[in-house]
């Protein structure tokens, strides 16, 4: 006897099994160690300390220090009447006052080991898409987070200091409640000005940059070059690389650049005087530090390839502890102050 089906159930039972057949997206579990400010910071990424232009500290990895204002014997800043102004002694030095978060999935934070929402796949988890046999069709896209972690204050450690953070801790912003980050064509809209460097003679100009990150730090000129990172336009989580810990490093790079542009930051690096808003960044006063998932002694410039410092940062859970794709970076960024 021969059965008949239906032509809309023969449509069914393909679909289902067409399906089962498509392979499932792996997500990585959203598990950390709370992080330890003592052992998961590179302190060295701190040096070289300067007062009035002679340097008191060099950097023990011989990481090139990038030109600040902080070169004279005295500084003198305005202040409020009577005094008017006020002398003091430059001092340079790179701040560990902020953190990044870059992960897979959404509304993991690694810092804590906390997950703000249960664990399951949806639109708004990152992962890696191989659109073809070129490397133009690879791409990544990434979740972050910027928080303010002034490290000193939380240590109790140099609190008398004038020119450190004395915020308190404060998780500033947080890219899954922004559609522009999730969007690659609403970040073109409100950042019209990615349409200048979709273009090859601008990305060829990046080559100048990514030579220049991977040799000391980057060039600030090329605001729209992230080196070997590729571009910080689009100002997304999309990202044209599947190499998870070089993809995780850009976006990093791209939310300090958003953050900037939208006004939303300041550079402490630039005066020694005051915090100056940054809507074109200057790159060279920022660099990185990975602390998860396992800890990286290196201070890497946005832009430096991960074949420089990238080995072995992203192992399987019982390896590190921590759940990979999910990663950490402590931002360091150079400080210029006039202490009196």
């Amino acid at each position: 006897m021969r059965l008949h089906y239906p032509k809309t159930s023969k449509i069914f039972l393909w679909s289902l099994v067409w399906l089962t057949c498509l392979p499932l997206a792996a997500h990585a579990i959203c598990v950390s160690k709370t992080h330890n400010p003592v052992t998961e910071v590179c302190w060295q990424c701190m040096f070289p300390f300067k007062i009035g232009g002679v340097t008191v500290a060099a950097s023990p990895n011989d990481t090139p220090d990038t030109p600040d204002m902080a070169s004279s014997a005295i500084c003198i800043c305005p202040v409020p009447p009577p005094v008017f102004e006020r002398v003091g002694v430059p001092v340079s030095f790179w701040e560990p006052a902020r953190y990044i978060e870059v992960v897979k999935d959404a509304y993991c934070f690694p810092s804590i080991n906390k997950r703000l929402t249960p664990a399951k796949p949806g639109f708004q988890n990152g992962g890696s898409v191989d659109g073809g046999t070129t490397q133009e069709g690879q791409s990544t896209f990434f979740q972050a987070h910027y928080a303010i972690y002034p490290i000193w204050i939380i240590m109790d450690v140099l609190t008398d200091f004038v020119c450190l953070e004395s915020s308190g801790y404060d998780m500033a912003y947080m890219t899954e409640v922004d559609p522009t980050w999730n969007d690659d064509l609403f970040a073109q809209i409100v950042y019209p000005e990615t349409l200048l460097f979709g273009n090859m003679p601008a990305q060829l100009s990046c080559i100048a940059d990514s030579v220049s990150s991977n040799a000391g730090y980057p060039l600030s000129p090329l605001y729209w070059c992230l080196g070997s990172e590729g571009s910080t336009y689009p100002m997304s989580g999309n990202v044209n690389d599947d190499n998870l810990v070089q993809a995780s490093l850009a976006a990093a790079a791209r939310l300090v650049y958003k953050m900037g542009r939208m006004g939303s930051i300041c550079d402490v690096g630039l005066h020694y005087c005051t915090c100056i808003p940054t809507p074109i960044w200057m790159k060279h006063n920022y660099r990185f530090s990975l602390a998860k998932p396992v800890t990286g002694y290196q201070c890497i410039p946005p832009g430096r390839s991960a074949l420089l410092w990238g080995s072995g940062k992203n192992p399987p859970l019982p390896v590190s502890g921590d759940s990979p794709d999910n990663f950490m970076y402590i931002l360091f960024r150079k400080r210029v102050c006039c202490a009196f």
